[in-house]
């Protein structure tokens, strides 16, 4: 290690000049400055490469997480701002900010400790295993050209075949006890880099933080979808009922003069109430269809796919029914997919595969229109990432130009009522 081999320098160089009682620290020292130099680019690679051999080996996973370091900032003085001092040099800035959140950060003091310990645990546990190996073999290798002799055994075949047994018991022994060696090295790396599970810790944090702004966005969603429905009431079925109230009113007074005109505002009024039935039927399919509530979201797909533009192909492998509220948030991407590729991709054919496999249920909706889609540009893929977002969804895209287009939704769920798997296609 370099910190170690500067440190050796210094001691040696010190005694070789013969130095002072006095000098001998302030060499050691100085060496020890130098060796901290020297090993600081290797903390993190030290550290990195333990990780991915005890996850390769022993099967336990790190996982790593570094506080963020503050950016640099000058003022109107020239001065830098580190975040914790002022400096007049740049360069000197940055290393005393380096420095200082290297102590602060928690996972760095873990790798700086492990950069100590971790020579010492490969010698005193795996050291001794190689050289029961590495010895084994040698012992039993050069049991044909040594003479040896033991006690009660003289030379001859009798020694040599002694010496090939005590060869297999060295190699035996240390391959039993290497699984030990490397479990126990892996237990004390995980105890000095993850000591009680920080970066789990952190990792949960972390994972409380996005699931609060799902929610939030959720919550959102919902306050956004009532207020819509609120609007759609007051202006459709709403006012179509009041003006149905009016004209009730009025035919009240036309019975007895004039049964001609009341007759025609009673056909009147029950045109209007069938268009605001109709009204409250659509309203009420765009909160939740009636038939994705009875017969799932195949059959509701399904449903999309004859009142679709394009040739569309339904395909849906469900063994049974998922919760309702992932029904709903699958049915709706999958209806705004639809739309727009209705709309923005010219697309004459579509594609819709709903698979459900390992309790996750995966959608692709795949069409051959121009392609380019960029969630970017406002094709609503944002909005259906945080629907999906809200059941630990993912989205992926997959659109180049000049097509097609692929979209894969993937969330896991559970399964409820048994259903069958069919398919459907639409020419």
């Amino acid at each position: 290690m370099p910190f170690f081999a500067a440190m050796l320098v210094g001691a040696a160089t010190a005694v070789t000049l013969e130095a002072s009682d006095a000098a001998m620290p302030i060499a050691v020292g100085l060496a020890g400055l130098t060796g901290l130099g020297l090993a600081a680019p290797a903390v993190r690679l030290n550290a990195g490469w333990t990780r991915s051999q005890v996850e390769r080996w022993c099967r336990v996973r790190m996982a790593v997480s570094y506080s963020p370091r503050p950016r640099l900032e000058v003022d109107s003085r020239g001065y830098w701002w580190t975040g914790y001092s002022y400096h007049r040099s740049r360069s000197v800035a940055r290393f005393a900010q380096l420095l200082h959140w290297s102590l602060r950060d928690r996972t760095t003091r873990a790798e700086m400790v492990w950069l100590v310990v971790n020579p010492v645990t490969v010698l005193a546990l795996i050291c001794p295993v190689l050289g029961l190996l590495v010895g084994g073999a040698g012992f039993g290798i050069t049991a044909l050209s040594d003479s040896r002799t033991y006690v009660g055994v003289g030379s001859g075949g009798a020694s040599v075949l002694v010496s090939f047994l005590l060869s297999a018991v060295m190699v035996l022994v240390a391959v039993a006890i290497l699984p030990y060696a490397l479990h126990t090295h892996a237990d004390l790396a995980r105890r000095v880099l993850d000591p009680q599970g920080r970066a789990s810790n952190i990792q949960l944090t972390r994972r409380v933080a996005e699931l609060t702004v799902t929610r939030a966005e959720a919550v959102g969603e919902q306050a956004a979808e009532l207020r819509r429905i609120e609007r759609d009431l007051h202006d459709g079925a709403q006012a179509r009922l009041v003006a149905i109230g009016m004209t009730l009113g009025t035919i009240e007074h036309l019975l007895d003069s004039d049964p001609a005109a009341a007759r025609q505002l009673l056909a009147d009024a029950r045109q209007s109430s069938a268009k605001a039935l109709q009204e409250l039927r659509d309203l009420v399919r765009g909160i939740h269809p009636p038939v994705l509530a009875e017969r799932g979201l195949g059959d509701a797909v399904r449903a999309l796919a004859l009142d679709s533009a394009q040739d569309t192909e339904v395909t849906v492998s469900l063994p049974a029914r998922p919760d309702a509220p992932v029904e709903a948030a699958v049915y709706f991407s999958i209806s705004e997919l639809m739309a727009n590729a209705a709309k923005h991709s010219g697309a004459q054919h579509v594609w819709v595969d709903i698979l459900y496999r390992a309790e996750r249920l995966r959608v692709t909706v795949t069409d051959d229109g121009r392609g380019g889609v960029a969630p970017e540009r406002g094709s609503g893929l944002r909005g259906i990432e945080r629907r999906l977002g809200t059941f630990d969804g993912v989205l992926s895209l997959s659109s180049p130009q000049g097509g097609p287009t692929t979209i894969t939704m993937e969330l896991p769920c559970a399964l409820s009522s048994p259903r069958t798997s069919t398919s459907f296609e639409k020419g």
